[in-house]
């Protein structure tokens, strides 16, 4: 996939840049896997908004997207490659030897007319191809990677991510998370081989807020431009300070750096943790 630049025709414009959908080979989706997705604003069934800035969009349809890949044994053909509105990878719909249909994420270098299998057993490790990590060779990249067995794949399915297996020691294999988070996974749970596509999601910038608004995306205000009833960094005379030992959320939490993660059932799985990003 490429990106193009555009002409700076306006203020908008100026800057922006956007994704050529050269690999995508088919423009409508199949009906048969489409759902219904019904927009929830970043509210729950309260009504209350839980999730902040989110809300309008364009309407999209949910795609039934395989992450088990549990129908085994059974080769599929690659029949499109296509644009997922709810997701920053591309989608490949593939058709299998009895005549099912299903989704799948688009990996790097998959390509129309490619077959795919999934299997418990030994396969080629080829592109697409899903089996238990057991199954895989150490240091190759992997990715749609099950935390437990038969769930589905939850990890490393974003756009031009990929996971690296480190180790095999015992009933765990060890992986290198794109985050480079060492985590162990258990030897039964399924991975598909190779990177996630569309590896240039992350160079393209929107040039202008519309099209964030677009995308479900509204407007993100400082703390500082509030009153302080409406967040700990508001009020005060033009730009004024935070004014207190560090930085807060709206609800007066510690924020910025401070560690959010308290999963005490799952923390003698993680080998090292990622790399902050804050110090």
């Amino acid at each position: 996939m490429g990106i193009k630049k555009y002409r700076p025709t306006s203020p908008g414009r100026r800057g922006m840049t956007g994704q050529t959908f050269e690999e995508i080979t088919r423009t409508k989706p199949e009906k048969s896997l489409l759902r219904p997705l019904k927009k929830k604003a970043g509210r729950n069934a309260n009504g209350r908004i839980t999730v902040r800035h989110r809300g309008g969009g364009h309407a999209r349809q949910y795609r039934l997207i395989d992450f088990k890949r549990d129908k085994l044994d059974v080769p599929g053909t690659v029949k499109s490659i296509e644009y997922d509105p709810n997701r920053s990878a591309r989608i490949a719909l593939i058709t299998y030897a009895d005549g099912e249909k299903r989704y799948i994420l688009a990996p790097l270098g998959l390509k129309v007319g490619d077959t795919i299998v999934s299997s418990k057993d030994d396969i080629e490790v080829h592109v697409g191809n899903a089996m238990p990590l057991l199954r895989i060779p150490t240091g190759a990249m992997v990715h749609n990677v099950e935390l437990h067995p038969g769930q589905g794949g939850q990890l490393v399915r974003a756009a031009g991510t990929a996971a690296q297996i480190s180790a095999k020691e015992g009933d765990y294999v060890t992986l290198r998370l794109p985050s480079t988070e060492l985590r162990l996974v258990r030897k039964e749970c399924m991975a598909t081989i190779g990177q996630v596509g569309n590896a240039d999601h992350a160079n393209v910038k929107l040039g202008k807020a519309g099209r964030k608004r677009w995308l479900g995306w509204r407007p993100t205000v400082r703390g500082s431009a509030m009153s302080p009833r409406d967040h700990p960094h508001g009020g005060g005379e033009g730009r004024s300070p935070i004014g207190m030992p560090g930085p807060k959320s709206p609800w007066g939490w510690r924020t910025l750096g401070r560690k959010t993660r308290h999963n005490r059932a799952t923390e003698k799985y993680i080998v090292r943790r990622r790399r902050s990003g804050r110090g």
